[in-house]
């Protein structure tokens, strides 16, 4: 998007250089990503930084509000309330498409938000990757508020283990070593000497949880938590023997109600030039005449499963509770990368942490996607180049 940088990147981009870069990653942590890595970086012009802070700052006026969590509740499925809520999220993302706005310009649209956590340590790891096999300008960064990476670590550090001593303190997913997102976990525990446990690898005995570290039982006092109850809830496989709606003696490094309350839910009552008009399909009146202009999406899935871009008046009529699903207007994502097989789009992530101890949350790193599909995401991208998982840069 900044043309002179985009022309030297493409200029001195090789195929061999790419995959160097991958062995190097790879290496660096002995895990290598599941999912494609774009060949580029995304290079941002100061007048979309601007946009994208300022959006940001409107969409956080909604969330720090004192009654957000109070009125956000009625996102929280029936029997899947979680116990021991904190006062507001430790973790947000904020998911951008870069859009065809008036005049030519590009504009962000805020396609969703998320307390949930990212690929925080990746994108740490992802950022010494492209500057160490690519031209990234010095004085770019892609990181705020004036974190350097030590900075960085230091706060994900306080933010995850707490005060309390890394064994105690682990990464729960459903069956974290077949996840797409390994890659993270792996960097994470790394990085902060903690261990990744499934959810059937906890015991709980009384309000105590424990798991095996070194052939020891070893108490569990906080929980990173990378659970997502859809997944969960598609797992009656797994045997075990404590369940997220226990009422246990832990804390939670992301508080797993967050992920309901801070979500898709929270789009209707957000209005501003960056947030795309979006409904209830509870609350329509009448489908909109044109309805081309909207996308069909269930409140709580995952990866873009059961969107529907091209919805009808009968699939509307047809979703099983229509207070999980909204009606959005649709954006139309800038073809704005020049790459070496056609341009693409771009969907960009900004990433918060809200210590306790922090009155606002803190914007921290970035996360972007590259995409030449109809949609986000690795299905939609099969086969194609310059596509995936990236990074964008940008002057401080």
């Amino acid at each position: 998007m900044i043309p002179e940088l985009r022309r030297q990147y493409n200029d001195l981009f090789t195929n061999e250089a790419y995959r160097a870069m991958l062995d190097w990653m790879g290496g660096q942590y002995g895990e290598r990503p599941e999912f494609h890595i774009a060949e580029t970086p995304v290079f941002v012009p100061n007048e979309l930084r601007d946009q994208l802070l300022e959006a940001c700052q409107e969409i956080m006026a909604f969330v720090t509000r004192p009654d957000f969590a109070e009125r956000a509740k009625k996102a929280i499925p029936a029997g899947e309330n979680v116990p021991g809520q904190d006062e507001h999220p430790l973790f947000i993302q904020l998911d951008f498409g870069l859009c065809e706005g008036e005049n030519g310009k590009i504009i962000p649209q805020l396609v969703e938000g998320q307390g949930f956590p990212s690929l925080y340590f990746f994108q740490y790891l992802l950022d010494k990757c492209y500057r160490k096999f690519f031209p990234v300008p010095e004085d770019f960064t892609c990181r705020f508020n004036g974190y350097d990476e030590a900075g960085y670590l230091d706060l994900l550090r306080k933010c995850i283990l707490g005060n309390h001593a890394k064994e105690n303190v682990i990464l729960l997913e459903v069956e974290p070593r077949k996840q797409k997102t390994r890659v993270d976990f792996t960097v994470t525990c790394a990085e902060l000497g903690i261990e990744e446990v499934c959810i059937s690898e906890v015991e709980r005995d009384g309000d105590k949880l424990y798991y095996q570290k070194d052939s020891a039982r070893t108490r569990i006092h906080r929980i990173y938590n990378r659970v997502i109850f859809d997944e969960l809830k598609q797992r009656p496989d797994l045997k075990r023997s404590f369940n997220l709606t226990e009422d246990v003696d832990v804390e939670w490094a992301g508080h797993p109600n967050w992920f309901f309350l801070l979500s898709k839910h929270s789009l209707p009552f957000l209005k501003s030039k960056y947030v795309p008009d979006t409904q209830f399909v509870s609350d329509l009146t009448e489908v909109p005449a044109d309805l081309e202009k909207y996308v069909l999406k269930p409140l709580y899935s995952f990866a873009g499963a059961g969107v529907n871009l091209h919805p009808t008046p009968e699939a509307i009529a047809a979703v099983d509770d229509p207070t999980h699903y909204i009606l959005q207007k649709k954006v139309k994502y800038a073809e704005i990368i020049e790459t070496p097989d056609g341009p693409a789009r771009v969907e960009m992530r900004l990433m918060f942490v809200w210590p306790e101890d922090s009155a606002e949350p803190i914007l921290v790193n970035n996360l972007v996607r590259v995409s030449k599909g109809e949609m986000i995401g690795v299905r939609y991208n099969a086969g194609k180049t310059w596509v995936g998982g990236a990074i964008g840069y940008f002057k401080p």
